[in-house]
């Protein structure tokens, strides 16, 4: 059997032992659910008039906002390396962005409303972690009977230059229960741990890009162990299932916050400043994509400290944008979906070389907009663990992205397959409205990808992309019965499905298909 073939039966095999596993989570349990998204447009909030106009009242902060009377609290500390005082580190409490002096000393004035210090961990310096393995750069505020806190930042210098490093971008575990939880332990653990062996010579940190629970977030510690496991650094990114559902944004990420710290900051690691962002604003009947003005204050600080031209990354959970909309034939994109005042970001963003890596919405698009390279990661629990492929066909699994000075190389890995698993070649007439062509889902293609076909050893040109659904997704996912566990997924039309006609008789079909980096894979039928 060839191996496009053989890849498409695995996938579906392990799709059936785990449907046959655990109970369906009902249709109108998830439309209950997703009902809340879409109540945003109804809710009757300021920001969805006009979601760039500064608005009174309306902040995440750094953290809980509990009612209480608000005072000041001087936060005053130093930032140090064995003996070494560290000058220019960036310090912060989440509206304010200071940097330490030559003697690595650090002075602002905080309030009582917030909840943590934090400093962006410089180049040149181990992130330090929780020991849970989380990453730990922050310390909370607790101010003595005089209004202020002392406190410290003792970090340890590398061995040797960070300028070549790596990271992997886990989106969405969406963990709901105890057999979830077993296979990200299972399957995504030690696939994670493979690829980071296989990077040894680069210096490795994990983020893990928001919908980390599936709403029930006693199974952080179930996270937390798997982290451990993995054996690097860890970020985490506030997800919209990740929340204490209240009657407001305030205090949304309370828990998240007491098991991960900041829900936004920022580090370094060589020459890359790297950027952790909440961009999931509930307004106590849903969530929609927004970033609160303290956000957008307190990185316009963070950026004020960083060189003009640098390579910039940023981490949130919903996407900037995406295309799903155009896909389907909507007028504009879902404000759940996508993030409402994204240009204002953008306008901050405009001085660097920006990369973006987002999640949510369980399927991969690279999106080119406003200036950046946005990311749109597939997840690791692909289609909510109903099987082995997201609903646009994108294997269950994660991105890896490799940093060499200023330049950043990425490619998605599956779970559970090798590196070269970059594509899956269906067999003529899979596409019922295509019979005559075979089909290429190229999930991780951007246009600087090149794909090209053969016939019986001939190279016949270039494959044409077409919007369509993934045929695998097609079988493991339509209908109102399917998939056992989640029988709301439904097949979603993607960008990345690549076309050619061949004729019956056709013995050997090659698919060929080179990223932007010159790395080519293949996938033959026959």
């Amino acid at each position: 059997m060839d191996t496009s073939v053989k890849t498409t039966a695995d996938e579906a095999g392990r799709s059936s032992t785990r449907s046959k596993a655990r109970e369906a989570l009902t249709r109108r349990a998830f439309l209950k659910q997703a009902a809340f998204a879409a109540a945003a447009m109804a809710a009757p909030f300021p920001v969805l008039a006009d979601p760039y106009a500064p608005q009174a009242g309306v902040s995440a902060g750094n953290a809980a906002r509990p009612v209480r009377p608000v005072r000041p609290i001087r936060v005053s500390g130093r930032v140090t390396a064995g003996r070494a005082s560290l000058a220019g580190v960036a310090v912060t409490d989440g509206l304010t962005v200071t940097a330490t002096d030559a003697g690595g000393r650090f002075e602002l004035v905080s309030n009582t409303l917030q909840s943590f210090v934090s400093i962006s961990t410089p180049d040149g310096y181990a992130i330090e972690q929780n020991p849970s393995g989380t990453a730990s750069f922050y310390r909370p505020i607790m101010a003595d009977e005089s209004g202020e806190m002392a406190t410290r930042f003792e970090l340890a210098a590398l061995d040797g230059s960070d300028e070549r490093h790596g990271f992997l971008v886990l989106s969405d575990p969406q963990t709901q229960d105890a057999y979830e939880m077993e296979l990200f332990h299972a399957e995504t653990v030690p696939d994670v741990k493979t690829t980071a062996a296989g990077l040894a010579g680069r210096r490795m940190f994990g983020v893990g890009c928001g919908d980390i629970m599936f709403d029930d977030l006693s199974l952080y510690p179930e996270y937390e162990r798997g982290v451990r496991r993995m054996d690097m650094p860890f970020f985490q990114v506030v997800g919209n299932h990740d929340l204490d559902f209240g009657p407001s944004d305030d205090g949304s990420v309370r828990t998240f916050c007491r098991h991960f710290g900041p829900n936004y900051y920022s580090f370094d690691r060589g020459e890359v400043h790297y950027i952790v962002l909440d961009n999931v604003f509930w307004h106590g009947q849903g969530y929609i994509g927004y970033v609160t003005d303290d956000q957008l204050n307190w990185l316009a600080q963070d950026l004020a400290l960083v060189e003009t031209g640098r390579t910039v990354a940023v981490f949130n959970h919903i996407p900037q944008y995406t295309t799903r909309h155009i896909r389907t034939g909507d007028d504009s994109p879902s404000i759940s979906s996508t993030t409402v005042n994204r240009e204002r970001m953008y306008r901050l963003l405009e001085p660097y070389r920006t990369h973006v890596f987002s999640g949510h919405v369980h399927e991969h698009e690279h999106i080119f907009e406003g200036g950046v390279h946005e990311v749109v990661q597939g997840t690791v629990c692909g289609a909510w663990w109903s099987g082995p492929i997201c609903w646009d066909g994108t294997p269950n699994g994660y991105g890896v992205y490799e940093v060499d000075g200023s330049d950043i190389r990425w490619r998605y890995k599956s779970t559970g397959m090798d590196d070269n698993h970059q594509m899956r070649v269906y067999p003529r007439g899979s596409d019922p409205g295509a019979p005559d062509e075979i089909v290429a889902n190229i999930w991780d293609w951007d246009p600087e990808w090149q794909v090209v076909w053969y016939e019986d050893g001939m190279r016949r040109g270039a494959m044409a992309r077409r919007p369509g659904t993934d045929p695998l997704s097609e079988s493991l996912h339509r209908g109102s019965d399917l998939p056992e566990r989640r029988p709301w997924v439904e097949p979603v039309i993607t960008n990345h499905l690549f076309y050619a006609p061949v004729s019956p008789g056709t013995g050997r079909v090659v698919v060929e298909a080179t990223d932007r980096f010159g790395r080519t894979y293949t996938g033959e039928l026959g």
